[in-house]
């Protein structure tokens, strides 16, 4: 016959439930902090590269829409996941230092 965890189980398994949503809130957290930087990113980067294709004769030579499209979402993307990044292992560190 097949013995039966008593109480054990439901300890073990809300410690988990515990985890996952803090892992889940870490994951979200990073994810909410990548998008605001990368908004702001976007903004910082777009207003310079598009004024200086209207302004500066070599970029407006050089710099068709896709190597603007390209500047831009390149600043994007590297502040999203570099804060992403910061704020998951920030948010995991503090968690981690937590008595659960």
């Amino acid at each position: 016959m097949a013995k039966k965890n008593v109480g054990g189980g439901s300890e073990r398994c809300s410690n988990f439930d515990h985890k996952l949503a803090l892992a889940k809130r870490c994951s979200h957290e990073g994810a909410m902090a990548g998008a605001k930087a990368a908004l702001v990113a976007t903004v910082a980067t777009a207003i310079p590269t598009l004024a200086s294709v209207r302004m500066l004769p070599w970029a407006k030579a050089n710099l068709n829409p896709t190597a603007q499209a390209l500047i831009i979402s390149t600043v994007a993307g590297m502040a999203y996941f570099i804060v992403a990044d910061k704020t998951i292992l920030a948010t995991a560190r503090r968690n981690s230092f937590q008595s659960t």
